[in-house]
């Protein structure tokens, strides 16, 4: 199988099938047996076109004089690689168009289709697109212009504009549209941070080699692992907020699929504390498991996973000094790594996702003893999943702790924007997600 085949196998599952890209992806290339060049230009090819969609389809739409929703979907996601191949890498527009077409087999009639919409797209789309952004105003141009959609644009600008900083909205956008590169953390215990290797922003953290990063044998053996730099920094502000005191009971709350949980875990074997790693899914369960294979305490005690909605703890009264709750959320603060998510979530899905964070928040509060810490964590800068969620604390018996000031002693020298005790990161300052993490602490009378 080809880079090409691979690359539009892809999208066209997380079309049809809400497949993940970032997970799918690794595994399809292995498959094929890809040479490091193809599984580079494999990778370009599958998140760049889902990066930029909506972009490639507007001009797609336009090509071919018919809407997105009228063309067959395997048609549909080879078009989405080739209009890419045409707009967004120097790959000759001839090569481009030949490569693409073949992809189609000997299907006449979606060939002949694909050929000549290739074909129109590729005489100018530079002003073919300048054409259908006059036809926009506002949100709607600067959208199509950067393959954001409109509403994830007022979302972000209002985050930076929380801080004083709306006007870093175009670097934000141009980070979210930059391949990533890929973080290595080197859990406590098993593993080092290698020198030699670009820093992050992290301590734990730095920024792998080319190539695969599953053939490095410190990550083949779990000494290291591929986890997001601001994802560390998540998990060590509450494991390093303050000293640990032995036999302290830890819980992650939402540990799917366990990058977080794998740390901490970590963490608490080095500091003498346990940890329980509750997923709500079963299959995601699984892979929390798999994560947290092979770390264990001095003692040998190993960290525990149990399955179950989290919100069933605000029943079984408290139990736990320190909970990382990293809710569910629209993640659209992973846009770099998730490069569909932009285009699979929808501005309705964020009440829902909120009342269901709010809820969670509660039953960490009853489930911290008093003076216990508790991380409320998201992975989108979402006024409404963030801010909003933690503005309910104090109803809970929780206190906002300093968590800019925790992060700066986790990781000195860390830009940190205005945002009171919480701490936001960003892809343009930080070079991480955009995670959103507040500690808070359970009052001592509970």
């Amino acid at each position: 199988m080809s880079a090409r085949e691979v690359a539009r196998d892809v999208v066209l599952a997380v079309a049809r099938d809400d497949a993940y890209a970032n997970l799918l992806l690794p595994q399809r290339i292995r498959d094929a047996r890809l040479s490091p060049a193809d599984a580079a230009l494999a990778t370009e090819l599958a998140y760049g076109a889902l990066r930029w969609q909506g972009q490639h389809d507007a001009l797609i739409a336009d090509a071919a004089g018919r809407p997105i929703d009228a063309i067959d979907p395997t048609t549909l996601a080879t078009l989405r690689i080739g209009a890419h191949q045409l707009t967004r890498m120097r790959i000759p527009a001839h090569a481009a168009v030949h490569e693409t077409v073949a992809l189609l087999g000997r299907d006449r009639g979606r060939r002949g289709f694909a050929n000549a919409v290739l074909r129109r797209l590729s005489e100018d789309p530079e002003a073919r697109l300048a054409r259908l952004a006059d036809g926009l105003g506002g949100d709607d141009r600067l959208g199509l212009e950067t393959a954001h959609p409109a509403w994830v644009l007022r979302a972000l600008r209002r985050a930076l504009d929380a801080e004083g900083a709306a006007d870093e909205l175009p670097a934000l956008l141009d980070a979210d549209n930059a391949p990533p590169a890929v973080h290595l953390v080197a859990l406590p215990g098993r593993g080092e941070p290698d020198a030699a290797l670009a820093p992050t922003a992290s301590p734990l953290g730095r920024v792998a080699p080319a190539g695969d990063p599953a053939r490095l044998p410190e990550v083949a053996s779990g000494a290291w692992r591929v986890q997001d730099a601001g994802s560390q920094l998540a998990a060590l502000a509450l494991s390093r907020a303050e000293p640990v005191r032995a036999g302290e009971r830890w819980l992650d709350l939402c540990a799917g699929p366990g990058g977080k949980a794998a740390l901490l875990a970590a963490e608490a074997a080095r500091t003498g504390a346990s940890l329980e790693a509750n997923e709500v899914s079963r299959h995601r369960a699984k892979l929390v498991r798999d994560a947290l294979r092979g770390i264990e305490g001095a003692d040998g005690s190993r960290p525990r996973v149990v399955v179950g909605d989290g919100r069933r703890y605000r029943d079984e009264g408290p139990r736990f000094d320190r909970i990382l709750l990293d809710a569910p959320c629209t993640g659209l603060g992973a846009l770099r790594r998730r490069p569909e998510a932009r285009w699979r979530k929808q501005p309705t899905d964020v009440p829902e996702l909120a009342a269901l964070q709010a809820e969670l928040l509660e039953a960490a509060a009853a489930a911290v003893v008093p003076g216990g810490l508790v991380a409320y964590v998201t992975c989108s800068p979402h006024l409404a999943e963030t801010r909003a969620v933690v503005s309910r604390a104090a109803s809970l018996g929780l206190e906002p702790v300093d968590t800019r000031a925790v992060l700066r002693e986790v990781a000195p020298g860390i830009a940190l924007g205005e945002t009171g005790d919480a701490a936001q990161l960003w892809p343009h300052r930080n070079g991480t997600d955009a995670m959103f993490v507040q500690l808070l602490r359970r009052g001592a009378e509970g």
